[in-house]
C-alpha cells in the first residue's frame, strides 16, 4: 500500500517554491505590543433586540491574547460578554470605562458610534 499525500486537492502548481501546507499549522498574526494597537471602542445594538453592547474591534494578534484581553475587560466591568469574530463584546454601555481601562494598559483607543 502506498502512503497518501497530505493534500489531495492540489493537482498542479506552476510555482517552483510551492510547499503544500500541513494540516494543523495555521498562519496566525503575531500579537502587536499594546502601544502599536489602535483599537476602536463602539456601542452597538443592531440585531440584539435593543440591548446595548460595547464592541472592541481592530485587534491585531492571536485569538488567545484577544480572549485574555476580553476576560480582563469583562471582569473589570463586572459584566458578561464574549469574544467572537475578532471582536470583544461587553454587555451594556461601558464605552468610556473600557476606553480608560485599555489606555491604562497602554493601548491606543478611539471611541466610535453613539
Amino acid at each position: 500500500m502506498s502512503k497518501k499525500k497530505n493534500n489531495q486537492r492540489i493537482v498542479y502548481s506552476t510555482n517552483p517554491d510551492f510547499v503544500p501546507y500541513e494540516d494543523g499549522i495555521e498562519n496566525e498574526a503575531e500579537t502587536l505590543p499594546p502601544a502599536q494597537q489602535k483599537l476602536i471602542v463602539s456601542l452597538d445594538k443592531k440585531q440584539r433586540k435593543g440591548k446595548k453592547v460595547t464592541l472592541v474591534s481592530n485587534f491585531t494578534g492571536t485569538d488567545e491574547d484577544l480572549k485574555e484581553l476580553g476576560k480582563t475587560l469583562k471582569s473589570k466591568c463586572g459584566v458578561g460578554g464574549s469574544v467572537k469574530n475578532g471582536e470583544i463584546l461587553i454587555q451594556g454601555d461601558f464605552r468610556q470605562k473600557v476606553k480608560d481601562l485599555l489606555e491604562a494598559s497602554g493601548y491606543k483607543c478611539k471611541l466610535s458610534g453613539g
